[in-house]
This record gives C-alpha cells, sequence and structure tokens, in this order.
C-alpha cells in the first residue's frame, strides 16, 4: 500500500475495505462520493468488472458502505452510483442507516444506437444521503440553474403583491442532464467509466465548503480529487490500479513522475495522426509526389 500526493490531496494506492478500515478515521469527512465498480463486465486494464454471483457483488458493497457511513461527519454528505439493476438493493439496504434526501437521474443523450431489442438505458442512478437530515451542507445559491418559464417566457406571478416576475433561476430538480465524457474531449482520460466534470462540480460545490474534505473510495480517473482541488476543498482518494494513480498524480498536479517514469497524458489516435502529418511536406516533381520528412536531409517517401 503506497500513501502519495500532499497533505492537501492525499492518493492512495491499495484496496478500499482495507483502507476504510485501517487508515480513515471515523466521523471525520465532510463529503463522500462513491463511483464503485458496476458488475457489468467492464474492463478496467485487464481486470474484469464482473463477480461470480450477484450475491457476492452485493455482500462486498454493503461492506464499504458501512464503513463509508462510519466515516462521515455528523453533518456530512455521501453520493453514491452504481447501475440501474443494482440501485434497488443498494437504497433498500441504505434506508435504516442513513437519510437519503434525493433519487438523482444523471440523464445522458447517445449518439449511438443503445439497444435493438428492447429500450436502452440513457441514465445512471444516484443516490444523494445525510447523515443527520436536521443538520447537513447544501448550498443551494451555488448551484442555481435556468428557470426557463421565469427567464425566457417573463411570466407575471400575480399571487404576490406587488405581483413580480418568476424567478429566472432555480435549484436544479434530481433529474440531471450532463454529456457523457467523449474521447475527443479535453478533459478525456483513459479510463472506461470516466464520470464528467460537471457532475462532480455540482455534487461538491452542493455538499461541501472551501477546506473541507471530500473522500473518494474508487478514485479511477480522479475526477473527484480534480474537482475538488478546483474547489479549494481537500480530497482523499482511494485506487486499487496504479495505471490509474499516475493519472491522479498528473491530473492533480502532485508529480511529474511515477517510480522514475514520466508522467505525460497519452496523445489520442487523431492528435498521434496531426503530429506525424505535420512531420512531413508534401512536394512534387515530373516523377510524381512525395512526402519530405522536416529536418532529415533529402529522404523521400513516394505517395
Amino acid at each position: 500500500m503506497d500513501f502519495l500526493g500532499s497533505e492537501q490531496h492525499k492518493i492512495i494506492n491499495g484496496d478500499a475495505i482495507k483502507v476504510l478500515k485501517e487508515f480513515i478515521d471515523d466521523n471525520s469527512i465532510d463529503l463522500i462520493f462513491i463511483d464503485p465498480p458496476y458488475n457489468i463486465g467492464k474492463n478496467f486494464n485487464g481486470h474484469k468488472d464482473k463477480w461470480d454471483k450477484d450475491e457476492d457483488y452485493l455482500e462486498w458493497c454493503y461492506e464499504w458502505l458501512k464503513l463509508c457511513i462510519a466515516k462521515l461527519k455528523s453533518n456530512g454528505s455521501l453520493y453514491v452510483m452504481t447501475s440501474t439493476q443494482f440501485m434497488p438493493y443498494f437504497d433498500i439496504f441504505l434506508r435504516d442507516k442513513i437519510n437519503i434526501l434525493s433519487r438523482i437521474v444523471w440523464y445522458y443523450d447517445s449518439s449511438g444506437v443503445q439497444a435493438k431489442n428492447y429500450f436502452g438505458s440513457l441514465y445512471e442512478p444516484i443516490l444523494y444521503c445525510v447523515k443527520d437530515s436536521n443538520n447537513y451542507k447544501f448550498n443551494s445559491k451555488d448551484i442555481l440553474v435556468e428557470a426557463k418559464t421565469g427567464a425566457q417566457r417573463k411570466l407575471i406571478d400575480y399571487r404576490k403583491n406587488p405581483p413580480q416576475i418568476y424567478n429566472s433561476e432555480k435549484v436544479p430538480g434530481n433529474v440531471w442532464e450532463f454529456p457523457r465524457v467523449r474521447y475527443r474531449m479535453d478533459e478525456y482520460e483513459n479510463h472506461p467509466t470516466q464520470k464528467p466534470i460537471a457532475l462532480l462540480e455540482r455534487i461538491i460545490k452542493a455538499s461541501s465548503d472551501e477546506g473541507d474534505i471530500v473522500l473518494d473510495p474508487f478514485s479511477g480517473a480522479f475526477t473527484t480529487a480534480f474537482v475538488a482541488k478546483q474547489l479549494h476543498r481537500k480530497s482523499i482518494s482511494i485506487e486499487l490500479q496504479e495505471d490509474y494513480i499516475k493519472i491522479g498524480l498528473r491530473r492533480l498536479g502532485l508529480s511529474d513522475e511515477y517510480k522514475g517514469v514520466k508522467l505525460e497524458k497519452e496523445l489520442k489516435t487523431y492528435e498521434l495522426q496531426k503530429i506525424n502529418k505535420s512531420q512531413y511536406r508534401l512536394f512534387e516533381t515530373n516523377y510524381g509526389t512525395y512526402l519530405h520528412k522536416e529536418n532529415q536531409g533529402n529522404s523521400r517517401e513516394t505517395l
């Protein structure tokens, strides 16, 4: 188990349950965001996200859920995701252990065909929970969105004295529309289940203050810690795989290298193609068209 990062942004390379048990104090965390493996067969660098039995997956989930609840401060908040088929089990398990305030749907459109023989999935569920329903943080003014009826139609509320135009802003409802992270987006990292910055911005702004500690026990692409840093929160990130630890160290600007290897963002296919093309210059002769590689003397390659 390795302890990396800084005092403000800690990264722990290890098993989430072991780290939660042994290294995270009870009642010490302001906000926990949990985006665990979904048990649907995703490939995480050769590690298949699939348990032999659903019961084994749920037993594993219940263990870290209980630990996460114990780590929350009395006024702390917890957001947890999983697949649509397993969220009902999470919901029932948590009902008598923590207060579920909202059942959120993260909706995204899809440019491709989701399914042909049934209704394809275009959302992921999120449970928003607090330890004490009478004492928790919710910074509503920091997450306001446009109230389209009031902002666009300029309707008048005649119930008020004097009559006033309806509010142009409102607190978001429980259906959130954010695009999934696509390959060509600047924020894209080489991770199969990366969550968008905009999603974590809403969660962290709503349920924490500057200087608070945000915990992510399955850090993956480290979006939670990245956003926490941008918003002047502290973070604790737990991640089992070294390849993703490298993403975290680089993305948070905590290190330029890892075990002697320079940390650089992996170039995308189209970026590599642009680089390769920029190294050559086309020119024509009576005998054909050639590629001339810059700074390589007179070497030619015939097209």
